[in-house]
C-alpha cells in the first residue's frame, strides 16, 4: 500500500515507527490518513518482526485532530467512527505503543494518543478538546481521555475547550514523562530499551488478560461508535454554525457579544 499521509518505517530491531505527514494541515486526519493508519497499525501488529510502535509527527504539531477544513457531507460524521475505530485497535494492540507529542495535540488526536502505553510530550505541547466550540458534543474521545484524566478533569476541558499545557496534562495523567526537546530522542531511547526487555509473548499475554479482565474501555468505545452511527453529529444547527463560524474565522453565534 503506497502511504501519502503518512512515513512508516521499522528498523532492524523492530522498532517501528508511524510519521504523520500532513504538516502543512498540522497534521489534520481526513479519511485517507484514518485509513492509512488503520492498515498500517494492523499491518505492523500481524508482523512477527515488530516488537513495538513509535506514533509520532512531523512538523511543528502532533496534530490538529480531525479537518474541519474539507466538511464534505458526511465525512465529517464518518471521522467520528474511523477514529474511534482506531482507538478499539490501538486497545486490542498486542505490542508496545509509545506516542512522542509536541506542539499542538488536539481532539481525537489528544484521544488517540490517550491509547498509547506511554505518552512522552514535549514541555512546550499542548492538548485541548475544541469540538464543543464548533457545536459538536466530544462523545467519542470520552472514553479514553476520562480513564487517562478523570472525569471532573475530562468534563472541565471538553466543556470549555480550553488548553492544557505539558505540564498539567502530566499533572492529570494524560501524560506520563515531559521533556525539554533536546532531551526527547534520549528519553525516546531509554524508554523503547525497557519495552524491548520484555518477553514479547508474555507482553502481548498480558495486554489481552487486561482487555478480558477489564472490558469497560472497550464497551464504552462500542457504545460511543453506536451513538456516532446513528446519529447526525455533524448536522445539527449548532454543528453547521460551528464549522462555517471555523472556515470563516469568527465566533459563532452562540458567543454573546461584549
Amino acid at each position: 500500500m503506497k502511504l501519502t499521509t503518512l512515513r512508516n518505517e521499522t528498523s532492524p530491531r523492530g522498532v517501528a515507527t508511524i510519521m504523520l505527514d500532513r504538516p502543512d494541515s498540522m497534521n489534520a486526519f481526513d479519511q485517507v490518513m484514518l485509513g492509512e493508519l488503520t492498515v498500517s497499525l494492523e499491518t505492523l501488529d500481524a508482523d512477527p518482526h515488530v516488537r513495538l510502535v513509535v506514533l509520532r509527527a512531523a512538523g511543528k504539531h502532533f496534530s490538529s485532530g480531525a479537518d474541519m477544513s474539507k466538511p464534505a457531507e458526511n465525512e465529517a460524521d464518518v471521522k467520528h467512527t474511523g477514529f474511534i475505530d482506531i482507538f478499539m485497535l490501538l486497545e486490542r494492540f498486542t505490542k508496545p505503543t509509545i506516542a512522542v507529542v509536541h506542539g499542538a495535540c488536539v481532539g481525537g488526536s489528544a484521544a488517540l494518543v490517550a491509547c498509547c502505553d506511554l505518552i512522552l510530550a514535549e514541555d512546550r505541547a499542548f492538548f485541548a478538546l475544541p469540538q464543543i466550540r464548533s457545536g459538536v458534543a466530544p462523545v467519542g474521545v470520552a472514553p479514553v481521555l476520562i480513564r487517562a484524566m478523570g472525569l471532573r478533569s475530562y468534563r472541565r476541558l471538553a466543556l470549555s475547550g480550553t488548553r492544557l499545557p505539558a505540564a498539567e496534562a502530566l499533572r492529570l495523567g494524560l501524560v506520563d514523562e515531559v521533556h525539554d526537546a533536546g532531551d526527547m530522542e534520549k528519553a525516546l531511547d531509554t524508554a523503547i530499551e525497557a519495552f524491548l526487555l520484555g518477553a514479547p509473548g508474555a507482553q502481548a499475554e498480558l495486554k489481552a488478560h487486561l482487555n478480558r479482565a477489564y472490558p469497560g474501555i472497550m464497551d464504552e468505545l462500542r457504545a460511543a461508535h453506536e451513538h456516532h452511527a446513528s446519529v447526525d453529529t455533524f448536522k445539527t444547527p449548532e454543528a453547521l454554525e460551528g464549522v462555517a463560524a471555523f472556515l470563516e474565522r469568527r465566533k459563532p453565534s452562540w458567543y454573546p457579544a461584549r
